[in-house]
C-alpha cells in the first residue's frame, strides 16, 4: 500500500488496474575514468559533491545531456531534421532562411515582431535567453514570417508580446512551436519562461554522475618553455596548475517511453530510434573538458538496463557508504558488486517492473555478482538491440 500511495503522490504511475503506468527504460552505468577534469566549475576545478558525508567526484546532468546531443550530431544517429538547436540567434537563423526572398533589414524587423508576438523579447538582435527549437519549427516560423511579411515588417514592437498583428496570425505563429518532432527536445524538454504554454516536459531524466568512492582533488603543476628563448635565458615561458581527479562513476538515466511518444507526436518508429540513439550516446559520450590534457577516453565497464511498467529506481544509495579499495579487487569490481546487491535488495522490497526486461554488459569479473542485472551480453550492439526490442514492446 505504501508504494501505491507514493506513486500516486508523485504522479509517476498508478497501480489500480486499467490506470496509466510509466513505461520506462532505465540505464545504470559504472565507468572508471583516469585522471581527468571532464566537467569544471567557474574556478576551473572539477565538479564534486557531498554524498553520504564524503566528497565525491561529480559530472553534472547538464554536461552529460550536452554530450548526448553532440553525439547525435557527430555520429549521425539522429538526422539534422530530427534535432533541435538551442540559441539566442533566432533572428539571424530565420533571416537566413528568408535570404534571396526578402530584404535583410525588413526581414530582421519582421522576425523580431514575430518573436515578440510569441513573448520572446529581442535585444540587439538576439533573444534574451537561449531558446530550444526544432528544425521543423524554425522552417515553419520562417514560412509564416514570409506569409505575414508586410504586416510583421510594419508592426510596431512596443514591448514583449505587444505587436499589432491579428489574433489569427499570432495563433498561427504559436502553433508553429509544437516541438517539431525534435528528438533532443522530446528527450530533454524545454522551458520558455515568457511563453509557458510552449513548454515541453522532458521524457528523460539524467542524474548527476557520482563517484562510488570518496575522492580528493589533485593538482598538476605544469610549465611551458618559450621555443625562441636565447640559450642563455633559462626558465619557463609560463606556468600554472590544473586540478583533476580519477574516479569510478555511477551514472543513471531513465526514459519515459510513453512521454517520448507523446512529445514526438505519436511517431512510434522515431521514438524507438530515439531510445536506441539515447542509450548508445549516454553509454559512450562524456563531457569533453580538458580531454587534450588528460585523454580520459575510458568506456564504461558496466552498462545495465531494465524496462517495463513501474517506478524508476536510482541506485546511487548503493554507494552511500563509499566503496573502499582492496588489494585483491579493483574499485570497479567492488562497485559492480555493490550495485548488484542494491538492485536485488530493491527487487525484494518493491518487486520488479511489470513485464520487466533487463540485461547487462560487463567487462569486469565481479565473481558472479551480476545475476540480479539480468542476462549478460557480449557487446554493446547486442545490448542496444535488447533495448530496441523493449522500446518496441513499450510503444506498441
Amino acid at each position: 500500500m505504501g508504494a501505491d500511495v507514493l506513486s500516486r503522490q508523485r504522479g509517476i504511475h498508478h497501480t489500480t488496474s486499467g490506470e496509466r503506468r510509466t513505461k520506462l527504460i532505465e540505464l545504470h552505468i559504472l565507468q572508471t575514468v583516469a585522471p581527468s577534469n571532464l566537467n569544471r566549475d567557474d574556478t576551473n576545478s572539477p565538479k564534486d559533491a557531498l554524498f553520504g558525508g564524503f566528497r565525491r567526484a561529480r559530472v553534472s546532468s547538464q554536461a552529460q545531456k550536452r554530450a548526448v546531443r553532440t553525439a547525435f550530431a557527430q555520429w549521425g544517429s539522429i538526422s539534422k531534421l530530427d534535432r533541435g538547436v538551442r540559441t539566442r540567434r533566432l533572428v539571424e537563423e530565420i533571416v537566413r532562411r528568408l535570404a534571396g526572398r526578402r530584404d535583410p533589414e525588413l526581414a530582421t524587423r519582421a522576425t523580431e515582431a514575430a518573436l515578440a508576438s510569441l513573448g520572446l523579447g529581442v535585444k540587439e538582435g538576439r533573444t534574451e535567453y537561449l531558446v530550444f527549437l526544432g528544425q521543423r519549427e524554425l522552417d515553419r516560423l520562417a514560412s509564416l514570417v514570409d506569409q505575414y511579411f508586410d504586416k510583421l515588417a510594419a508592426a510596431a514592437v512596443s514591448g514583449k508580446g505587444k505587436v499589432q498583428i491579428d489574433k489569427t496570425e499570432k495563433e498561427a505563429l504559436r502553433k508553429a512551436l509544437d516541438g517539431g518532432q525534435a528528438v533532443d527536445i522530446a528527450l530533454f524538454g524545454r522551458m520558455l519562461a515568457d511563453a509557458p504554454e510552449l513548454t515541453i516536459d522532458a521524457a528523460c531524466q539524467v542524474a548527476h554522475a557520482l563517484s562510488t568512492h570518496k575522492v580528493d582533488r589533485e593538482f598538476d603543476f605544469y610549465t611551458a618553455v618559450d621555443d625562441l628563448n636565447p640559450r642563455e635565458e633559462t626558465g619557463a615561458g609560463m606556468m600554472g596548475d590544473v586540478e583533476f581527479y580519477s574516479a569510478t562513476l555511477y551514472r543513471y538515466a531513465v526514459l519515459d517511453v510513453a512521454k517520448l511518444v507523446e512529445n514526438l507526436q505519436d511517431d512510434r518508429d522515431l521514438a524507438v530510434q530515439a531510445a536506441r540513439a539515447f542509450a548508445e550516446a549516454f553509454a559512450l559520450a562524456l563531457p569533453s573538458g580538458k580531454l587534450n590534457t588528460f585523454a580520459a577516453h575510458n568506456p564504461p565497464l558496466l552498462v545495465a538496463f531494465r524496462g517495463g511498467d513501474g517506478l524508476p529506481r536510482n541506485l546511487a544509495t548503493a554507494f552511500e557508504q563509499p566503496v573502499r579499495p582492496r588489494d585483491d579487487a579493483p574499485l570497479s569490481a567492488l562497485s559492480i558488486q555493490r550495485l548488484a546487491q542494491e538492485w536485488a535488495k530493491f527487487d525484494r522490497a518493491f518487486g520488479p517492473l511489470q513485464g520487466e526486461r533487463k540485461a547487462h554488459l560487463t567487462l569486469v569479473d565481479a565473481n558472479g555478482a551480476t545475476e540480479p542485472l539480468g542476462e549478460a551480453v557480449a557487446s554493446l550492439p547486442e545490448l542496444l538491440e535488447r533495448i530496441v526490442d523493449t522500446a518496441r514492446q513499450l510503444v506498441a
